[in-house]
């Protein structure tokens, strides 16, 4: 049995959700941000999953271009979270109550 789009649409919500519910309510940065990446991965999976059932590979272009930004943005957003701990001495968003060093 060939798994049909809404098989791939389902889990691509799940993942969504399961990123969301650690974004909401998680106090971690780390948590926070990887719940963040989870969701970004649960927006491509949809991408790549309409792409491949409409034979367009526009939709598996632009997730390539989606990972390659994403790339970046953990590289930049692991190292605000490093400078943030180091000066703070935690990584708890509640404590994080101003953006001032």
């Amino acid at each position: 049995m060939t798994p049909g789009i809404h098989h791939y649409l389902v889990v691509s919500a799940l993942l969504f959700s399961l990123g969301l519910f650690g974004v909401l309510a998680r106090r971690n940065l780390i948590v926070i941000y990887m719940s963040l990446e989870l969701m970004l991965n649960a927006a491509n999976l949809t991408l790549v999953a309409f792409s491949r059932f409409n034979e367009n590979l526009n939709g598996q272009v632009m997730v390539f271009f989606i990972i390659t930004v994403a790339a970046a943005e953990v590289a930049v957003g692991l190292a605000l979270i490093v400078a943030l701990y180091r000066k703070r001495r935690t990584a708890d968003v509640d404590d994080l109550t101003s953006l001032r060093f």
